[in-house]
C-alpha cells in the first residue's frame, strides 16, 4: 500500500455516495488518513461489504438505484444525520452530476471532485466539444448541437457520412451508444440509444461523430488543485473494450512513443485547462494509428485509475481528498516519473457463453490470490454476499504491476488462474484467454478486436480427463473425512482403511448432458488404487489447511482446488476449471428440461420494447422483444426459424428470471 501523509484535519467525516468496489476502495484510503468514514446502502445492499467496512452505514432507500444510490435527498440527509462534513461521489451513480455537487454545496458539505460549473462544462459531450474546438484540441467530426429530432439528427450523420456513432450526451460506459453503418439503420439506433440513455442518466440527448474505423482508445490522467497546480499523471491504454465497455486497461500505453506520449499528456492539460479544473479526472481521446482527437472528459476518478496508481506510486484517492482538503498538490509535473507497466482485468458477474447475460445470485465461494509480487485486488464482493439485479455486475478488479508489459501479463493471468468464485458465473476464463491471446500480447488489437474474436475467446475450454476424474474423486473422500473426523481414532476414517482385504467404490460423474465416466476406487489394506478407462492408477492425497488439496497420480503431485455443492462438483487443476455432476448412486437425480421453443426472462428486469408481432414468421436470430437489466439493454431472438405464435407480456411489465415471455413455433421440415 501506498504511503500515506498526515492530512490537514479541513474535515473529519467523509460519506461515500456509492457502494461496491469504489466505495470499499475509497473507505481504505480515508480510514488510512485518520477519518471517519460513512456508508450509504440500499435494501439489497444491507449485508454489502462496503458497509462493513465503514464506521457508519445509513438506509438510503428501496433496492433501485433511482430509489437509493441517485436520491439527492436521501444522501444529503444521510451526511447531515451521521455529521458528515464531505462527500466522495465514486464513479458512476451521481458522481458527474452537476445538481449533486450543488446540493452538496448548499448543505455545506465538501463535494469531493469538480464543482458544479466544471462539471456541467466537461460533463456534455455535446458543450465539452464546442469549449475544446475553441481551446484548439483537435476533434472527430461530428454534431453536438441541441436540436434532437430525428431529421436534425439524420442529416447531420448523412453530412459526416457513415459509419457514424450515436452516443448519449450525459453518460458512458457504453450506455446509450450505438454504431450505424448504414442510414437505413439510423432511425431504430436513435430510438433505442434515447431510450437506453433515458434510463441509465434521465437525459436522453444523443450527439453524433464519425466513427474512427480499427480505432484505439487512449486516455490521459489528469488532476487539478484549488491553487491553478495542474498536472497529467501518464496515460492508459484501454482499447480492448467489449459493447463500448472497457474490459482490458494498461499502463503506460504500449502504442505511444515518447514524443507522442508527452503530446497526448500535453492535449490533455489544454482541456482541462480550459476549465481551469479542480479535482481528478480523464480526458479520452480516440486514435486512428496517426492522429489522436478527443471523445471527452470524465469528471471523476476512473475505474481503471489502479493502473496509474501502479505506475506512478501515487494513490489518487489520498490526492483527491487533499485536494478537498483545499492543500496544492504534493509533487510538480517534472517531478512525476512512470515506472513499469500496470494492467488490470475487470471481473464480472457475467456469462460469456451466453453472450455476457449478467450473472446474479449468492456468491457460495470466494477465494482470491495473495496480494504479493506485483499483485493488487479492488474487491466489492466476499462470500455470502449477493450479486443483485439491480446495479452494475463487476464484482471486482484484479491489477497486476511488473518491469515489463509481458512480466504484468504474465502476472495478472497467473492472479485470474487463482480466482475462485462460485454460486454465480464469471468472466475470469473469458479475461485470462484475452490477456493471453498472441494479438493481444503483441500489441495488435483495436477496440473491434473482442468483437471479432468472440468465438475463440469463448469457446469451451480443455475437457476434463484423467486427472480431473481422479481429482473429483479425492476431492469427495476429503469432504468425507473432514466430516468423520469427530472419530479421529476410527482407522475407517481415512480413506477406508482396513487391516485384511480389499473393497471397491464405484464414482460417476458427467459433463452437461454427456456421457458418463466410471471411476472405481480400490482400497483396504495396501495403497488405494483408482481404475479408469484400462489405467489403474496410485492414488495418495492429503488436505491442505488452507483449502484444496495435494493429488499424487503416477509419481506427478499436483495441487487441487475443489469445491463440492450437493452433487456438484467444481475444480481447478493445472489443466483449467472444470465443472462436474457426481451422478447419485441411488438414483437420486432429477433433472427439468426446459423447452427450446419458450423465450424466458434470463434474469429479473422490464420489457422495454417489442420487437415482433404475434403471428409473425421469423427466422433463426430475429428480434423479439428487449429487456433492460442492470442498466443495459438485452434483445432476446428466435432461437430457430418458425412463427410467433404467443407474446406472454408488454412494455413496462416487470419481469422475473425464468418468466415465460414468448413462445415460438417452428417451422416444420419439408
Amino acid at each position: 500500500m501506498m504511503q500515506v501523509l498526515a492530512p490537514y484535519r479541513r474535515f473529519r467525516t467523509l460519506l461515500i455516495a456509492n457502494r461496491g468496489e469504489i466505495a470499499c476502495r475509497v473507505i481504505r484510503t480515508a480510514r488510512a488518513m485518520g477519518l471517519r468514514t460513512v456508508a450509504v446502502y440500499s435494501e439489497a445492499d444491507r449485508d454489502a461489504l462496503h458497509v462493513t467496512l465503514a464506521d457508519e452505514a445509513v438506509l438510503i432507500g428501496e433496492a433501485r438505484a433511482r430509489d437509493s444510490y441517485l436520491n439527492i435527498e436521501r444522501i444529503i440527509a444521510a451526511a447531515k444525520q451521521t455529521g458528515a462534513e464531505a462527500v466522495h461521489p465514486g464513479y458512476g451513480f451521481l458522481s458527474e452530476r452537476a445538481e449533486f455537487a450543488e446540493a452538496c454545496a448548499a448543505a455545506n458539505l465538501v463535494f469531493v471532485g469538480p464543482t458544479a460549473a466544471m462539471m456541467t462544462a466537461m460533463g456534455s459531450k455535446s458543450g465539452s466539444k464546442e469549449l475544446m474546438e475553441k481551446a484548439g484540441v483537435p476533434l472527430v467530426p461530428g454534431y453536438h448541437g441541441e436540436a434532437q429530432d430525428e431529421a436534425t439528427l439524420l442529416a447531420a450523420a448523412e453530412k459526416i457520412g457513415f459509419p457514424v456513432l450515436v452516443k448519449a450526451s450525459a453518460g458512458g460506459g457504453g450506455r446509450g451508444m450505438r454504431i450505424v453503418r448504414e442510414a437505413g439503420d439510423f432511425a431504430a439506433a436513435i430510438v433505442s440509444a434515447k431510450r437506453e440513455a433515458q434510463a441509465a442518466f434521465g437525459d436522453d440527448r444523443v450527439l453524433i461523430e464519425r466513427y474512427v474505423d480499427n480505432p484505439r482508445h487512449i486516455e490521459v490522467q489528469v488532476i487539478g488543485d484549488s491553487h491553478g497546480n495542474l498536472l497529467s499523471l501518464f496515460e492508459r491504454e484501454c482499447t480492448l473494450q467489449r459493447r463500448h465497455q472497457k474490459v482490458i486497461e494498461e499502463a503506460p500505453s504500449p502504442t505511444l512513443n515518447a514524443q507522442q506520449r508527452e503530446a497526448v499528456c500535453a492535449a490533455a492539460r489544454k482541456a482541462a485547462g480550459a476549465v481551469n479544473y479542480v479535482g481528478a479526472g480523464t480526458i479520452e481521446f480516440v486514435s486512428d494509428g496517426k492522429d489522436v482527437f478527443f471523445i471527452e472528459m470524465n469528471t471523476r476518478l476512473q475505474v481503471e485509475h489502479p493502473v496509474t496508481e501502479l505506475i506512478t506510486g501515487i494513490d489518487l484517492v489520498e490526492w483527491q481528498l487533499r485536494v478537498a482538503f483545499g492543500e496544492k498538490l504534493p509533487l510538480q509535473q517534472d517531478q512525476l516519473c512512470l515506472h513499469g507497466h500496470a494492467i488490470e482485468a475487470r471481473v464480472y458477474a457475467e456469462n460469456p457463453q451466453k453472450n455476457f447475460m449478467p450473472s446474479v445470485g449468492r456468491i457460495k465461494t470466494w477465494q482470491m490470490p495473495p496480494e504479493t509480487d506485483g499483485l493488487r485486488l479492488d474487491l466489492g464482493y466476499r462470500a455470502g454476499d449477493t450479486v443483485s439485479p439491480y446495479y452494475d455486475a463487476m464484482l471486482a478488479k484484479v491489477i497486476a504491476w511488473a518491469p515489463t508489459r509481458d512480466a504484468a501479463i504474465d502476472r495478472l493471468n497467473r492472479g485470474l488462474e487463482q480466482c475462485d468464485i462460485r454460486g454465480v458465473v464469471t468472466n475470469i476464463p473469458f479475461l485470462s484467454a484475452l490477456i493471453t491471446h498472441d494479438e493481444v500480447r503483441g500489441n495488435r488489437i483495436d477496440t473491434g478486436f473482442i468483437e471479432r474474436e468472440l468465438s475463440a475467446l469463448t469457446q469451451d475450454g480443455v475437457q476434463p480427463g484423467e486427472l480431473e476424474f481422479c481429482a473429483a474423486v479425492a476431492a469427495i473422500l476429503v469432504q468425507e473425512q473432514a466430516a468423520a473426523q469427530h472419530d479421529q481414532n476410527s482407522p475407517w476414517s481415512t480413506a477406508g482403511w482396513m487391516p485384511v482385504g480389499r473393497r471397491q467404490r464405484r464414482f460417476v460423474f458427467r459433463i452437461g448432458h454427456g456421457p458418463e465416466h466410471v471411476v472405481t476406487l480400490r482400497y483396504g489394506s495396501g495403497p488405494a488404487e483408482l481404475e479408469y478407462g484400462d489405467r489403474t492408477i496410485a492414488l495418495d492425497y492429503a488436505a491442505r489447511p488452507t483449502g484444496g488439496f495435494d493429488l499424487s497420480l503416477g509419481g506427478v503431485r499436483s495441487h487441487v482446488v475443489a469445491v463440492i455443492e450437493g452433487h456438484e462438483l467444481y475444480l481447478r487443476t493445472r489443466n483449467g476449471r472444470f465443472d462436474l455432476h457426481w451422478v447419485d448412486p441411488f438414483g437420486g437425480d432429477d433433472e427439468e428440461h426446459v423447452g427450446e421453443d419458450r423465450i424466458v426472462a434470463p434474469l429479473p428486469g422490464t420489457v422495454v420494447a417489442l420487437l415482433a408481432k404475434e403471428g409473425a414468421t421469423l427466422e433463426k436470430g430475429d428480434a423479439i422483444l428487449t429487456l433492460e437489466v442492470m442498466k443495459m439493454e438485452q434483445t432476446l431472438r428466435a432461437p430457430f426459424a418458425g412463427v410467433l405464435k404467443s407474446l406472454r407480456c408488454k412494455v413496462g411489465d416487470i419481469v422475473q428470471e425464468g418468466a415465460e415471455l414468448a413462445e415460438v413455433e417452428p417451422t416444420e421440415a419439408e
